[in-house]
């Protein structure tokens, strides 16, 4: 593309509709593979290092989100939010199940992202502990006010969804599958990789729509990613001790693959990263 005019994003009411052809269980991955294999990879820093940042991130989106749905909105963006919900439910349920059936004994979900939490970074805490859960609540106190709306919308699915999310998936699952391990953690991470590439299409358009309307939520959108780059920059950081070399990329080629995706996407919706 030669630039933003020839983007076509969708709107709230055909994301639904790809929702509804795209409907897939947690339950039905199959885990055989990965439970023969975890004994022999499960020392290594680096998996368990995604694996509980996972379990302790969709914890967070997954209970930290029904106030989007809530704020205010048009009736076909309320009902694609609720899909969303619906997903980061699903998504959270596959993570405890591979926790259950391969990592370790059976828990409540709780217990799962109590002993992930071990794994993350104050970075990573900052993000998702601190910044999410008090976007969250700014705009539960006010579902009416746009400004708490474009912040949510702007740590949660620019921040959170596609600058991290996609990150993660994109060098985890390159390294798993050239080193033939976890192949049921993969398909289910694909799955999981499908529905928050929707996710992500909502977040932009509707904060593309939010800043052609009213050109000063762009500042507050400035604001919010000024004050939340740095952390996004260490949680990008793999843990002392893990190798890698195996992973395939460096800390630094993890940055720049996230800082491209985030200047494509602020460039669509009007807000260059130039400005920030």
């Amino acid at each position: 593309m030669s630039g933003t005019a020839e983007v076509h994003l969708h709107d709230p009411q055909t994301l639904y509709r790809h929702w509804e052809n795209s409907q897939w269980s947690p339950f039905e991955i199959d885990l055989s593979i990965d439970v023969e294999q975890w004994t022999e990879i499960q020392d290594g820093a680096l998996i368990s290092f995604v694996l509980g940042s996972l379990m302790v991130a969709e914890e967070r989106i997954t209970t930290k989100f029904s106030g989007l749905v809530g704020a205010d909105g048009s009736e076909e963006e309320v009902t694609f939010l609720a899909t969303q919900q619906v997903d980061e439910a699903r998504h959270m349920q596959f993570y405890a199940r591979y926790q259950d059936e391969v990592v370790a004994e059976p828990g409540l979900i709780a217990a799962h992202v109590e002993r992930a939490r071990a794994q993350i970074s104050p970075a990573f805490s900052t993000i998702f502990d601190e910044q999410l859960v008090a976007a969250h609540e700014r705009l539960v106190a006010s579902p009416a006010d746009i400004a708490a709306k474009v912040a949510f919308v702007t740590i949660y699915h620019l921040i959170l969804e596609s600058t991290l999310g996609l990150t993660t998936f994109e060098f985890s699952t390159r390294f798993m599958e050239r080193e033939g391990i976890m192949p049921g953690f993969v398909a289910g991470y694909s799955k999981i990789h499908q529905d928050e590439h929707r996710h992500i299409g909502y977040g932009v358009w509707f904060l593309r729509q939010a800043v052609a309307e009213a050109p000063g939520l762009g500042d507050v959108m400035r604001d919010t990613l000024r004050e939340l780059l740095p952390a996004v920059a260490g949680s990008l950081t793999p843990p002392a001790g893990a190798d890698t070399s195996t992973l395939g990329a460096s800390a630094e080629e993890l940055r720049a693959f996230a800082l491209d995706g985030l200047t494509r996407r602020l460039s669509i919706i009007g807000v260059p990263i130039e400005t920030l």
